[in-house]
């Protein structure tokens, strides 16, 4: 079953069980996913698809951090459910020693020596760790690999 129609029966689903919470997240999936379709005129893929759901994890978590700030508990509340919405549709999470293993391998494999050589390296991480873990965390363990 592909993404695009596991998420259209969660949307079936979740209108059945009366799952308002659940149905209002799947419902901003869709809309994101047709919107792009519609804006660029192309049927998106398993990839893109992909793409567009860590940016809408990314967009939650930044959220969340911004809501922390205010102090809002009830805003937090409603992006951490959005956010585990979410996490369901994208591939198991990558642990950090295996995160760590990727970015060795792809530092070995480019043989990149300094920071002037991260975006090589980041060229070849992205694909590995889209929607598996987050980018920010990935670039930052690579800049401490390669300054020391």
């Amino acid at each position: 079953m592909s993404l695009i129609d596991r998420i259209q029966d969660e949307v079936k689903q979740a209108m059945r069980a009366k799952d308002k919470a659940r149905l209002g997240v799947l419902r901003l999936i869709t809309a994101a996913v047709k919107q792009r379709e519609v804006d660029e005129r192309i049927t998106l893929d398993e990839d893109q698809i992909m793409v567009l759901l860590d940016k809408m994890l990314k967009q939650r978590r930044e959220s969340i951090t911004q809501f922390e700030k205010a102090g809002r508990q009830e805003l937090i509340d409603q992006e951490a459910y959005e956010v585990g919405v979410i996490q369901t549709f994208l591939p198991t999470p990558l642990t950090d020693d295996e995160v760590a293993g990727l970015v060795r391998a792809a530092i070995d494999q480019t043989g990149a020596a300094s920071m002037k050589d991260m975006g090589k390296v980041m060229g070849i991480l992205k694909p590995q760790i889209q929607g598996r873990a987050d980018g920010a965390q990935v670039s930052k363990l690579v800049k401490e690999q390669l300054a020391s």
